[in-house]
């Protein structure tokens, strides 16, 4: 199993920054592909910003200009940095990350960090 461990949530005001971190752990060989989603109240949970191996990314437009989606690979984790912050960004963030277990590129994996909260008062 791979696990993800999320860090970094927490309470800002309006204009204020965060950056969030997860790494990754376990039967990992290669991660191809890292993710960070949010979900706020009522809502569905929508993709923030996607990162491959070779660090392209795409942005929800959203966030874009923002915020900054990076990763580690030595460390197998993927940083979030938060800029700016509004009210509407408040919500759980989640990272997701896909890849395979073995070298043969046979055993794929996908996993969910369990969630960290952010919260953006006005």
């Amino acid at each position: 199993q791979v696990q993800l461990v999320e860090s970094g949530g927490g309470l800002v005001q309006a204009g204020g920054s965060l950056r969030l971190s997860c790494a990754a752990s376990g039967s990992i060989f290669s991660i191809n592909v890292s993710r960070w989603y949010r979900q706020a109240p009522g809502k569905q949970r929508e993709l923030v910003a996607t990162i491959t191996r070779s660090t392209t990314t795409n942005y929800a437009d959203s966030v874009k200009g923002r915020f900054t989606i990076s990763r580690d690979n030595a460390k197998n984790t993927v940083y979030l940095q938060m800029n700016s912050l509004q009210p509407e960004d408040t919500a759980v963030y989640y990272c997701n990350a896909e890849g395979y277990s073995d070298i043969y590129y046979t055993v794929p994996f996908e996993s969910w960090g369990q969630g960290t909260q952010v919260t953006v008062s006005s």
